[in-house]
């Protein structure tokens, strides 16, 4: 049995009075890369907080290499080992993708030691890996302002890569990507895959498809309404029940990617 390198037990997050997560139960294998879906409301975003340190939990509690977080801020815990990629990518403009990685592999620097030191050998040769990885090696000179939506995802899940985390939190990656990136996206996150823990937040179904690799988690109203395999999920009647919002007729097979876009 795989080691579980993230365990979040009876969670439950109240906002005066409103339940975002309720009594949530999750678990995540080590070397695992597992895909969460859910509706609008569902409490994804939250449930990203909370494993960051973002939200503390009303009740529960998140374990994360079996040290429980409650007691840590958000900088400690991605010092542990967690790094998260919000939906705008957050990159440095102004700089291009090395210096943007040159930045990210190590976390003293600043701007100026950046742009007018040399780098080691060994870090250069780690950022020139990256950029490979992400398939920006050809780009690497121009600014970042210059790259594309879905270039400029890369580099931010480059830029968390380069901080050696131990999971990495991807919150839908490809909103707003050419049907060739999102492709390319997928393709980097299962690369990834084999060497760090990954939780994705993703609607495009299509997406899921591509990169659910085993287990995929559906949210709803705060808790995890069903686990499995993809075509588990996409034909499990209250999967497409809670995102079209009413009671569907389980004799005619609906598309929950059709589904989903009906949010």
């Amino acid at each position: 049995m795989s080691e579980k390198i993230l365990e979040i037990e009876n969670l439950t997050v109240s906002f005066d009075g409103f339940k975002a997560l309720n009594n949530l139960n999750f678990s995540l294998n080590t070397g695992e890369l597992r895909v969460i879906i859910g509706p609008n409301g569902a409490g994804k975003t939250t449930f990203l907080d909370i494993i960051t340190g973002k939200t503390k939990p009303t009740e529960g509690n998140v374990r994360f290499k079996g040290k429980n977080l409650r007691p840590y801020s958000e900088h400690q815990i991605a010092r542990m080992g967690v790094g998260r990629k919000f939906q705008t990518p957050r990159v440095y403009l102004n700089l291009t993708p090395r210096e943007n990685l040159e930045l990210a592999c190590n976390r003293f620097k600043n701007v100026f030691s950046t742009l007018f030191r040399k780098p080691p050998t060994a870090e250069r040769r780690t950022i020139g890996g990256l950029l490979e990885t992400i398939g920006l090696a050809r780009k690497a000179d121009m600014k970042a302002n210059l790259l594309s939506h879905g270039e400029k995802q890369w580099l931010e899940i480059g830029m968390l890569v380069a901080q050696s985390p131990d999971l990495l939190l991807v919150d839908e990656p490809v909103a707003g990507l050419t049907d060739e990136e999102t492709e390319l996206t997928g393709e980097l996150l299962v690369s990834l895959s084999k060497s760090h823990s990954i939780i994705v937040i993703e609607h495009d179904m299509e997406f899921v498809r591509q990169i659910a690799q085993g287990q995929v988690t559906v949210l709803h109203q705060g808790s995890v309404l069903c686990e499995g395999h993809f075509d588990e999920v996409q034909s499990d009647p209250r999967v497409i029940e809670v995102y079209l919002g009413h009671e569907v007729d389980h004799d005619q097979p609906i598309d929950l990617q059709q589904a989903a876009l009906q949010e």
